[in-house]
């Protein structure tokens, strides 16, 4: 096609063209630039946007120039361009089947010829041929034409033998060629061009592919007579050719090592066993006893997966035979080996193969069988998946059941036996104790197992089940069966095989206050009964609490000692609690049923969780019990008389403070459940809570009580028998804590080295006075006397002197063992109080949160300030930093800025006042910056306490927004705010932000005051308009500048002054803006530039207002100033500083004079530029040359010995000699070059140039 006919006809006014030559327009050609885009969602459009315009009209030339581009671009160099082109040219022969296939082919063929293509494009030619196939393939019509089939499966096994560059490619485009050809074609055509694949077909993966797929698809065409004449075999599987299969299998396991993918041909090899039902022989042969035999590897995983893809295609025995056989020994080896850091791990693609298959499949006999197997493949008993498995949320109700049925029946009773066991060589080594270790590891598993089943909520259980695994757990933990059996209570009837052991006992109990936690939090199960509702958790369908199901079954076991008994029976007394409890929860059941409140379901709660940490430490939690129920009733007796009792008692009941002591002590252990209802009951008591009751949670928090602190955790200490069995809850948070209390010893012991250095100085000082001792008991010690003696120590003293000194050392190290004990007590005991005082955080952000309008609310701004003050200043350990983050963030985002706020403190504005006076005196003296923050948010608050709310809003009953001038009707309202005392605490802080070089203070925080009390800015502005020059740096008056123009911008400040007073203020700040100006110098520093503009700024804004307002203020002072600045200033063409000049000048009507822009001539860019010499380095590039003696021409030799430099002279000889020696052998005369050689050392850069070619005949030297 000539050139001519791909020229784009730009103008529509030239002539015509005859028929047959293409008429491109650049939409056209913009198809096939697309085609070639790295984005695929352009190529795809491109294609169909391609067919679209092909399709109008009759347009046979851009057809024939489409096949081709498109041919060509099937070789193309980007290979994201080359299934862009195979798709359009697939498409295109789709959608224009008029045109042949075999013409494409040829065209293919031609163009893509691996014969004539020159070498660099061989592999270009490679992928064109290739692609091009697929294009054929892709057009769905190769079924329509036998021969062009034919033509492709030929031209892809001459690429087969190019595997380094096309891989598989061919061979699997052959596959899918395949599987859409009929019978038909494949017997008439296809079967004897490949019979030469076919009957090699055990000598690559891609040729047994090949026979697998054509076995499948044609089973006619390949009869057992048929593979007996071409692999000497009727079946593919069978004894002989399992060997062969063997090294298929591996060379396909290690072609997919990088990609990590099962090899389609192991599958379809499964597949064909089983169709020729010989299963059992390929999976024992093949898979367990051929792939086995090397080292764990490709090989080995190509089996695991093989394993996993097997699963839905195996029958129920055969399912079970192949998981309890070697290959799941091996894999378990496998997932115990991998667990080592820098290992590949099998198990995740594991969990994915079993967790399609339990979607997949319905049937619950396979879920159940396929469950069992995987949990009996056990590592010295412990099962190899984890406990916490989230595949199981995938099996039927009723293989759900019969699993945790298994799974108790093998907790009850187990059988080593049936379990799929291995061991690793330590494991070996203790075989004494394997046994017994291995059933404890079991059961441990099975009630992580059970626990986790319940705490998952995508499983699909019911009621039933989870009470029976809840009943099962709990019946185990407390209590154990006797002889005689009863229906009532069904774990009577189940009996343990061997005896549960106390490592077992307290792993139930964990287990079990842990299964009380999710069910704390357990949505509804039945969804649908609570649509328009609130969604409820912790409670079932009837809205019964599932803790309260529990404690009815414990009565009952209490109440059937005939058939149960306790493992640690109840004294009388803790029998005694445990049936108060129960009538507590009764009347509050009784009373809720009158009125359901939030107040006494959370007593319900706690009252039954306190009733089950009987069971767990009865003698911790007595008493406890006792002072909740006398609490309880007194609290409702208060209730009962409140209107007889509310004119008489002028405080809040006892009761409150007692219930704040109660959750306060249990709140110091260490369960994520018991926190939680802590928070739930203590949110529900707010409204009762007094001062004294908020005191003792303050005290608690306070860092200046530390001996008080100190005796709280003594009083838990104290019960140490008790606490250690608390001390293994199985909650999360205790890991945490656990994690936090190592990061805090690590963090502790580098903050501390100085202090250990010298403790190991003291002990080495001792330790050296006891060993000196020991040696001169055995006469080992070497004096001034017996130093010149040579005698050594017989055999017996050398035997005693060792046993003295062994010990001596062993008690040494025993010593600073017991230190190092002490001291990480100490360190988890701090990290102890320090959980305990985040938890009781939880309370104070209760009650912040519910009671931000009470008059206690102001009883905890300085106990916080406190707490973040100190926080700051103590350790980095990560729970100091949780403990201030936690505070900080109460403090300042829930107290001071919160909408509600104490609007009752009139009669205590003394108190409030003092406050504020206190806490501005002393973030003046504090040095950090961030801590002043807190501060001066605390008097901010304090100050918005005692303005109150205006009386609209008090009438509205609307809560005001946090401190803002829009919420406030009338500006000028203070409340009951002394204005001229708290103005005057403000404009001392004030002068000291402006006079002091390092203040706490910063200009936002006087900002935040201005925007919120505009009266206060009105007292305080005279005071910031002195300091725009009288500030004792650049830095403070620019913020003097920043806070005047703040002001004078808010409307309410311009409501609140008359207009005698904004001009009176307009000409002091004019006043000022002239004083600074006329001071300004240069401006070359940040920060004095910084104020030139601040108070340019300043200086626009009150010249724009007097303008609009047409005051009479003199600008005249102002404007002579502004002229001089440019004096003084340099300014440049462009900047912020240049900008607000001229803003402020055109005012005055002077405009910003005009830069002419003009563009340089090109012949003064040329004069400019010096011009490149060619052939010269440049002079960056030179080497430094050393001074050197001009050389005279020959003529004036002589003359040369009067120059001064004896030894350059004698250089210079030597250097003739040298070019004497080398000018003759060129045959010329040693005269005529020495003028050549000293012209070329001289600077003048045209004579070297002109002498540059004789230089080179001379042997020029560089």
């Amino acid at each position: 096609m000539s050139v001519g006919m791909m020229e784009v006809s730009v103008s529509s006014a030239e002539p015509v063209r005859p028929a047959g030559i293409l008429q491109q327009n650049r939409v056209f050609l913009d198809f096939f630039w697309d085609l070639a885009n790295p984005d695929q969602e352009v190529r795809l459009k491109a294609v169909e946007n391609l067919i679209q315009y092909l399709k109008t009209g009759d347009k046979a030339d851009e057809l024939e120039y489409t096949f081709k581009r498109l041919v060509d671009g099937l070789a193309h160099t980007r290979e994201t361009a080359r299934p862009g082109f195979s798709l359009a040219l697939g498409q295109v022969l789709s959608a224009f089947e008029d045109v042949s296939l075999q013409s494409i082919l040829d065209r293919i063929k031609e163009k893509h010829n691996l014969q004539a293509v020159k070498r660099k494009l061989a592999r270009n030619a490679m992928f064109g041929n290739l692609f091009g196939v697929l294009a054929l393939h892709q057009s769905g019509r190769l079924v329509k034409e036998p021969q062009v089939v034919l033509g492709c499966i030929r031209l892809l096994q001459c690429l087969s033998q190019h595997k380094q560059h096309l891989k598989d490619l061919p061979s699997k485009t052959m596959t899918d060629i395949l599987t859409e050809i009929p019978g038909g074609v494949f017997e008439e055509v296809l079967l004897s061009a490949l019979e030469a694949d076919l009957a090699s077909a055990f000598r690559t993966p891609e040729q047994m592919q090949l026979l697998l797929v054509a076995l499948q698809r044609f089973p006619q065409a390949l009869k057992p007579k048929k593979l007996k004449k071409l692999l000497d075999s009727s079946t593919i599987i069978n004894a002989d050719n399992i060997p062969k299969i063997v090294e298929v299998l591996k060379m396909a396991a290690r072609s997919v090592k990088k990609e990590r993918v099962l090899p389609s041909v192991a599958l379809d090899l499964l597949k064909l066993s089983l169709k020729e039902d010989s299963f059992q022989l390929f999976w024992d042969k093949a898979i367990t006893e051929g792939m086995f035999k090397e080292p764990s590897g490709p090989t080995h995983y190509l089996s695991y997966r093989l394993l996993g893809s097997a699963m839905p295609l195996l029958s129920l025995s055969q399912l079970k035979e192949v998981l309890s056989g070697e290959v799941m020994m091996h894999y378990g080896e496998h997932v115990v080996s991998a667990q080592k850091p820098d290992r590949f791990k099998l198990a995740p693609e594991m969990d994915t193969y079993v967790s399609d298959f339990l979607q997949g499949c319905r049937d619950s006999d396979k879920q159940l069988a396929v469950m069992v197997s995987f949990t009996s493949l056990t590592n010295h008993g412990y099962p190899v998946v984890p406990s916490v498995w989230r595949v199981v949320q995938h099996l039927e109700p009723a293989a759900l059941r019969s699993y945790v049925d298994w799974l108790k029946g093998m907790f009850l009773q187990p059988q080593p036996d049936r379990l799929l066991d291995f061991s690793t060589r330590k494991q070996k080594d203790k075989s004494k104790e394997q046994k017994d270790s291995s059933i404890f590891r079991l059961r441990k598993w099975i009630i992580a197992r059970l626990a986790s089943i319940i705490d998952n909520h995508q499983v699909k259980k019911h009621k039933d089940l989870i009470m029976n695994v809840a009943r099962f757990v709990f019946f185990h933990a407390f209590f154990s069966a006797k002889k005689a059996a009863t229906s009532d209570i069904a774990e009577t009837s189940e009996n343990l095989s061997i005896p549960l052991e106390d490592e077992t006992r307290g792993a139930l109990v964990n287990s079990f206050f842990g299964l009380l936690l999710s069910l704390h939090h357990m949505p509804l199960i039945d969804d649908s009964a609570a649509v328009n509702q609130k969604r409820s958790v912790g409670v079932t369908a009837d809205g019964t609490m599932w803790i309260y199901h529990l404690v009815q079954y414990a009565q009952l076991l209490l109440s059937r000692p005939k058939h149960v008994q306790r493992v640690q029976p109840f004294s009388a007394e803790q029998k005694q609690a445990w049936d108060g409890m129960l009538e507590s929860v009764a009347n509050l059941k009784r009373k809720a049923k009158k009125g359901p409140t939030t107040e006494s379901a959370a007593f319900q709660q706690l009252f039954l969780l306190i009733g089950m940490l009987l069971f767990k430490a009865p003698d911790e939690v007595l008493d406890i019990m006792k002072d909740l129920q006398s609490c309880i009733d007194k609290a409702q007796e208060k209730k009962a008389n409140k209107k007889k009792q509310q004119a008489m008692e002028k405080e809040e009941p006892e009761w409150v403070e007692v219930m704040v002591d109660i959750l306060l002590s249990l709140l110091s252990q260490q369960s994520r459940h018991i926190r939680q209802v802590c928070r739930t009951v203590f949110s529900s008591i707010c409204p009762h809570v007094t001062a004294a009751a908020l005191t003792a949670i303050i005290d608690v928090l306070d860092p200046d009580k530390e001996d008080e602190e100190d005796r709280v955790v003594v009083v838990t200490d104290d019960r140490k028998k008790i606490r250690k069995q608390l001390k293994d809850d199985d909650d999360e948070e205790r890991d945490e804590d656990m994690e936090d209390d190592e990061s805090e010893d690590g963090s502790d012991e580098e903050s501390e080295g100085e202090e250990e250095e010298k403790e190991e100085g003291e002990v080495d000082q001792n330790f050296r006075l006891e060993l000196m001792k020991v040696l001169q008991q055995q006469n080992a010690l070497a004096t001034e006397e017996d130093a010149s003696s040579d005698e050594d120590l017989d055999d017996e003293a050398m035997m005693q002197l060792d046993k003295s000194l062994s010990v001596l050392f062993s008690e040494q190290k025993k010593m600073i063992q017991a230190k190092k004990n002490e001291k990480m007590k100490l360190q988890k005991e701090r990290g102890l109080v320090r959980d305990f005082k985040i938890k009781v955080l939880d309370l104070v952000e209760v009650f912040v949160a519910r009671q931000a309008g009470s008059p206690l609310i102001l009883g905890l701004v300085e106990p916080l300030l406190n707490i973040i003050d100190r926080g700051m200043s103590s350790g980095s350990e990560q729970q100091e930093q949780d403990f201030l983050r936690r505070a900080a963030d109460i403090f300042r985002n829930h107290l001071c800025r919160s909408k509600v706020y104490c609007r009752t403190a009139g009669d205590r504005q003394g108190e409030l006042h003092d406050l504020l006076d206190k806490l501005m005196s002393k973030a003046q003296k504090l040095s950090d910056s961030s801590l002043c923050l807190y501060y001066f948010s605390a008097s901010l608050y304090v100050v918005k306490v005692l303005r109150g709310a205006p009386p609209s809003e008090t009438n509205e009953e609307e809560p005001a927004a946090d401190g803002a001038a829009a919420s406030v009707n009338d500006p000028t309202f203070m409340g009951n705010v002394d204005v001229d005392r708290v103005s005057s605490l403000f404009r001392e802080a004030l002068i000291s932000f402006m006079s002091r070089r390092k203040s706490p203070l910063t200009s936002q925080m006087f900002t935040d005051l201005f925007t919120r009390f505009p009266v206060l800015c009105v007292k305080l502005l005279d005071t910031t308009v002195q300091h725009i020059t009288s500030g004792v740096r650049e830095h403070q008056q620019c913020q003097a500048c920043v806070l005047v123009l703040r002001a004078m911008q808010s409307r309410d400040i311009q409501k609140l002054l008359s207009s005698s007073e904004w001009t009176q203020l307009c000409e002091k700040v004019l006043a000022q803006v002239v004083l600074s100006l006329g001071q300004a110098g240069q401006a070359e520093s940040k920060v004095a530039k910084e104020k030139l503009v601040k108070t340019l700024e300043l200086c626009q804004f009150v010249v724009k207002h007097i303008h609009q307002q047409k005051l009479f203020v003199d600008l005249e002072q102002l404007k002579k100033v502004l002229q001089s600045l440019t004096s003084n200033v340099s300014f440049k063409k462009t900047g912020k500083l240049e900008d607000t000049y001229w803003a402020v000048m055109k005012h005055f009507g002077v405009m910003r004079p005009k830069v002419e822009k003009t563009k340089p001539s090109k012949d003064s860019e040329q004069e400019a530029a010096p011009k490149k010499m060619k052939g010269f380095l440049p002079e960056t590039k030179k080497r430094k040359k050393r001074n050197k003696p001009v050389l005279e021409p020959a003529g004036d030799k002589l003359a040369s010995d009067t120059k001064p430099g004896e030894q350059k002279g004698k250089a210079k000889k030597k250097q003739d000699k040298k070019t004497k020696q080398k000018r003759p052998a060129d045959g010329s005369v040693a005269s005529q070059t020495i003028p050549a050689k000293k012209s070329k050392m001289q600077p003048d850069r045209k004579a070297g140039k002109k002498k540059k070619p004789k230089q080179k005949k001379g042997g020029e030297q560089i």
